[in-house]
């Protein structure tokens, strides 16, 4: 009988330790838990559906409506730059301070950007900073030597390099990152560069002037 009970008590304790074991697991397993996607992004956005465009969230609006909204402000915005751009290298003598319109263009950036972190009250990092600081090397380098180049080329000449650049950014994906674009991806990339050429040169008397250096 004694042996009997150690048997049974350690059939007991052997049955215990199983259901500790489930207990303790399915605790470890309840505690685990995912941030969802609305945790991880900026409070001032309370879906991944948002579409905040210059503080303004334009859900409320259609697909159609917040594309037609997006696209015209993209080339209104896009033409004032480029006027404003054009009519600071005429300025007499101005040609060659490519470098400092691109210091005072990043200087602004940096305002506006404390001023956006300021307003939504938003200051956590969700990438490296060694991250910020190669896009900020390769941004800066990329406008530094864009204004740069005004001082050699006329500026119907760089916008149609600026508007064909998507053609070599599409062939760095295929041979860097092995991206596979369709027909239908190469032949927007071709309209959308030939039709800004296109629009640029649309004045006969502009006429482009080529420059090795520039």
């Amino acid at each position: 009988r004694e042996e009997q009970k150690e048997d049974n008590n350690s059939t007991e304790c052997s049955e215990l330790g199983i259901m500790d074991l489930k207990f303790t697991s399915s605790r470890k397993h309840i505690s685990i838990s995912v941030p969802s996607k609305s945790q991880t992004m900026s409070p001032h956005i309370k879906s991944v559906d948002d579409v905040v465009v210059l503080g303004m969230n334009l859900s409320k609006f259609n697909k159609p409506t917040q594309f037609f909204i997006c696209v015209s402000g993209v080339f209104m915005f896009y033409l004032i730059y480029g006027y404003l751009q054009e009519l600071i290298f005429s300025v007499e003598g101005f040609k060659p301070f490519g470098w400092y319109l691109t210091l005072v263009q990043f200087g602004f950036y940096s305002i506006f950007g404390l001023i956006e972190l300021q307003l939504i009250q938003d200051k956590r990092r969700r990438i490296p900073g060694k991250t910020y600081m190669i896009i900020a090397f390769l941004t800066v380098g990329t406008m530094g030597l864009s204004n740069t180049s005004l001082g050699y080329l006329n500026y119907p000449t760089q916008v149609i390099f600026k508007c064909c650049k998507l053609i070599p950014v599409m062939i760095g994906g295929v041979f860097i990152q092995g991206k596979r674009y369709n027909i239908a991806d190469v032949s927007a990339a071709l309209c959308m560069s030939l039709g800004l050429i296109w629009f640029t040169l649309a004045d006969s008397t502009v006429a482009p002037n080529f420059n090795l250096t520039g």
